[in-house]
């Protein structure tokens, strides 16, 4: 991989802290050891609980001693992180390229043989980071492309060995690697992304049978979100003959399913970016379905809708991660309930609303109390608006269908509970 995309380029390495590594370690060299107090299968090693690492280079492949001296597995160091090592392999065998290659083939074998998802997609998720196995590593696969995330230095430099591994298995042609945005912040360092040589500026991936195109330049994360794929199609089951608002719809998923899958009568997309906005337009162009789409302020948009009295049959509001880290946990979690008080006010009584976080440090519990609390404010708000003389008690009814998350794709670790983040919650609002 050599080709520069932005600022895309190996080349562009300083010294050999980004140099790509092959994924087993040479058996005859000594192997860099870390000695910790007590075993966990958690995969996290937390710098406190390590008490002393010996030989070790940021990124090196490092067996773990316990308690008596015990190799309880090995994992992926980096000095600069508080998580100083992420565990990929326990037991005490030093894992070969066999080792490595089975980890990935069982990966694919959940997607390909279990999930069955070459029968309705050719986009979803190949290596779900700690659900997989492979902590600090997400590889999507996008078409004939395998779009991969790194997030810890030890995963970004196998990040071109892994995916070599895993193209023959999926017949893809090109690749593409980006350190996650938070990589300086949490990691201490700050590489390059990187791209196959020859990668497409965009490609077309299916859906049930809807198109959309993604681009590897600019976007968020992988580059699509697979992780709603089945809530999309769940969403469009609501929706024929009704009106749709799909707030924070970024490059249109929701909207553009909601019309073709759903055979929505009025779908209305709402997003504050440009560049996402040009994309939802030519996704919806290029399954010929008519949808409104509209950049602005999600508040204020709504605000707007409120002040015209306009309702929606269906209303999906599915923000961006805002809580990335704990400091940002209150701020976050208030914008969550203003996001989701203004929304409630724009389901027509009897309407479906579709509420999304994504941010995993707002746990399931929280954010189902967060949106009770929301429905009482919206119905005391709704009140106010239509009584000189309203209760302040009142709350709008609204009953929970269901909650969903994820798709498959994204599975959630036994012992890594933080693996589950997505959320989403189906309401029917009342009068």
């Amino acid at each position: 991989m050599s080709k520069e995309t932005g600022k895309l380029t190996p080349e562009s390495f300083i010294g050999d802290i980004f140099r790509q590594r092959p994924l087993a370690p040479n058996p005859s060299a000594p192997i860099p050891a870390a000695f910790v107090r007590s075993p966990s299968w958690h995969p996290f090693l937390y710098r406190k609980r390590i008490d002393r690492i010996d030989k070790a280079k940021p990124g090196d492949l490092l067996a773990v001693y316990g308690p008596n001296d015990r190799v309880l597995g090995y994992g992926l160091y980096n000095p600069r992180s508080e998580i100083a090592v992420r565990m990929v392999f326990h037991g005490e065998e030093l894992p070969d390229n066999a080792a490595w290659q089975s980890k990935l083939d069982e990966a694919v074998a959940l997607r390909r043989d279990m999930l069955r998802l070459d029968d309705v997609t050719d986009a979803y998720r190949l290596i779900h980071a700690e659900a997989d196995g492979l902590s600090g590593l997400v590889v999507d696969r996008l078409g004939d492309v395998l779009s991969a995330e790194a997030y810890t230095l030890g995963m970004y430099q196998r990040a071109e060995a892994i995916l070599a591994r895993l193209a023959p298995a999926l017949g893809t042609k090109f690749s593409v690697v980006r350190p996650s945005p938070q990589f300086l912040s949490q990691e201490g360092y700050e590489p390059p992304g990187f791209a196959s040589d020859d990668l497409p500026q965009e490609v077309t991936i299916r859906e049930y049978g809807t198109r959309f195109r993604v681009r590897f330049v600019g976007g968020h994360k992988t580059g699509f979100f697979c992780d709603q794929r089945e809530n999309r199609k769940r969403l469009a089951e609501f929706c024929e003959g009704r009106t749709v608002l799909d707030l924070c719809c970024y490059t249109g998923g929701f909207a553009v399913q909601a019309k073709c899958l759903g055979k929505a009568a009025e779908v209305t997309g709402v997003d504050l970016d440009e560049e996402p906005l040009k994309l939802a337009r030519e996704n919806a162009n290029l399954n010929q379905a008519r949808i409104r789409f509209v950049q602005d302020d999600a508040f204020a948009y709504m605000r707007e809708m409120l002040r015209l009295d306009r309702r929606y049959d269906v209303v999906v509001l599915d923000p961006p991660k805002l809580i990335r880290c704990r400091a940002e946990l209150e701020e976050g979690t208030r914008k969550h309930f203003d996001l989701n008080r203004l929304a409630m006010r724009l389901v027509k009584p009897g309407g479906l609303f579709l509420s999304c976080c994504c941010s995993g440090l707002l746990k399931e519990d929280d954010f189902v109390k967060l949106l009770r609390q929301s429905a009482y404010q919206a119905g005391e708000l709704v009140s106010a608006a239509t009584e000189e003389t309203a209760e302040r008690h009142a709350a709008r009814p609204m009953q929970f269908l269901a909650r969903t998350g994820a798709a498959a794709d994204h599975p959630v670790s036994a012992t890594v509970p933080e693996t589950e983040y997505l959320k989403a919650v189906w309401m029917r609002v009342g009068l």
